[in-house]
């Protein structure tokens, strides 16, 4: 049986025998926590843990800090993690009645098309106002299936307006041909109105598979490329400059160019809403969990930046009370944007074709089952994660925020328990997409 307990115990007294290296015993160790303000927040502000604060937020939160403590900087950290649960981001779908734009909605949320809450699927227009369709585990994640622009209903010259333009973050069109007039006609409205907007060229498994009953030789590097060539060379004479096209599948994600895509997306979001979109993708390959892991972190130290603030007053049993709620919703949390709550791994197997049982085999930790504040303490993670000095927190190159608090803080506890749970989470996580995909992320 796997025991959180024991390998998080002797890990954690490991650590802290070689910290207390650096200046002999444990009472030195544990005074290396303290340290020059200036030098916190100055390295601070370097640091890719403070993605989600702008410069002129870290420059604040610095000097609020130094005028009156942690009570002056914590609302700072509060708002901010209160944007991070609550930020919208909104998808906008576009293309003509047949192209694959119900089925792209289905596959970003990894449902097939006869599950519940799957966008309707066919190949006449079944869209006739903008439906908005809610991500199963982030439900601030809303991806809009448009209807087609240019018919007697929705007339190019007022289309956008009617479709709310202002609403969506960015634009994907989706064309399972050519891009039509009407297309490159949405698409210049969308660059006037300085938006993102993608074009994406779906089904291009069905033409490889004609194509190939056609011919005794098929190179699929060559036939992308004049795809792709084609489709960039026609909507370049249209009047777009550069356009960004993907070829897809919107049945194997993992295909063609859906990587591309995505990096381009991540590339042009807003901090907050590239980590919520990340967040909010299927499992599909390694890189994708990692990605995850990485935004989670950035998560973690704010997180125990909050509960440090709170142990820091000194009131009867109310640290105690808020490590364990952080901890329990930041697990809670990491499991579901990690794909490793029940209804994830059910439609990941789904997607896969494999039997949800398959996955679940390879899901060793006890974090999947639930997490309450007594399972927390009965694990007594606090007990050894309170011993950690800032010699750690330096060496894992965190925030160095996290110096301010006593070794023995909320902080500290915090940080401790939510970035092993999220090592094991990610690590479990890593197993499933590796038996779901396999010959793909062969299990090592």
């Amino acid at each position: 049986m796997y025991s959180v307990q024991e390998d998080v115990g002797s890990e954690v007294m490991n650590k802290v025998s070689k910290s207390q290296e650096c200046t002999g015993g444990q009472e030195g160790g544990l005074k290396c926590v303290y340290v020059n303000t200036r030098s916190i927040w100055n390295k601070m502000a370097h640091s890719s843990y403070s993605s989600f604060f702008s410069l002129e937020e870290l420059n604040k939160l610095k000097s609020s800090h130094e005028e009156g403590g942690l009570e002056m900087a914590t609302p700072l950290l509060q708002d901010n993690v209160h944007d991070l649960d609550n930020t919208e981001l909104n998808i906008a779908v576009s293309g003509e009645s047949g192209v694959g734009k119900s089925t792209f909605i289905n596959a970003m949320r990894g449902l097939l098309s006869d599950d519940e809450g799957a966008a309707e699927t066919g190949t006449t227009e079944t869209t006739m106002e903008p439906i908005r369709y809610k991500h199963p585990n982030l439900p601030n994640v809303h991806f809009w299936d448009l209807p087609g622009m240019g018919t007697t209903k929705f007339p190019a010259d007022t289309y956008l307006r009617a479709m709310k333009f202002e609403r969506y973050d960015f634009f994907i069109i989706i064309s399972a041909s050519r891009f039509t007039e009407n297309d490159v006609k949405l698409a210049k409205e969308i660059k006037r109105l300085e938006k993102n907007f993608y074009f994406i060229r779906s089904k291009i498994d069905n033409d490889f598979n004609a194509t190939r009953k056609g011919r005794r030789k098929f190179n699929e590097d060559e036939e992308l490329k004049k795809i792709r060539s084609y489709c960039v060379s026609k909507l370049d004479e249209a009047g777009i400059p550069s356009p960004r096209v993907f070829l897809i599948s919107n049945f194997d994600l993992n295909l063609y160019d859906f990587r591309l895509l995505n990096n381009d997306l991540e590339d042009d979001l807003p901090s907050i809403k590239r980590s919520v979109y990340i967040l909010s993708l299927q499992n599909l390959n390694l890189e994708i969990v990692e990605k995850k892991r990485e935004e989670l972190k950035k998560q973690i130290w704010m997180l125990a930046t909050l509960s440090g603030a709170v142990g820091a007053v000194p009131v009867p049993g109310v640290s105690l009370a808020c490590d364990i709620g952080i901890v329990v919703k930041g697990i809670i949390h990491f499991r579901k944007c990690l794909g490793l709550d029940n209804a994830s791994l059910q439609r990941l197997a789904n997607m896969a074709g494999k039997p949800v049982e398959e996955l679940k085999a390879v899901v060793k930790t006890p974090l999947v089952d639930e997490i309450t504040p007594e399972r927390i303490m009965r694990l007594r993670w606090g007990l050894a994660s309170a011993t950690i000095s800032a010699v750690e927190l330096a060496i894992n190159n965190i925030p160095i925020i996290g110096s301010i608090f006593g070794a023995g803080s909320s902080f500290l506890m915090t940080y401790k328990l939510l970035s092993d749970a999220l090592d094991d989470l990610t690590e479990n996580a890593r197993n499933v997409v590796k038996v779901a995909f396999r010959g793909e992320n062969e299990l090592e």
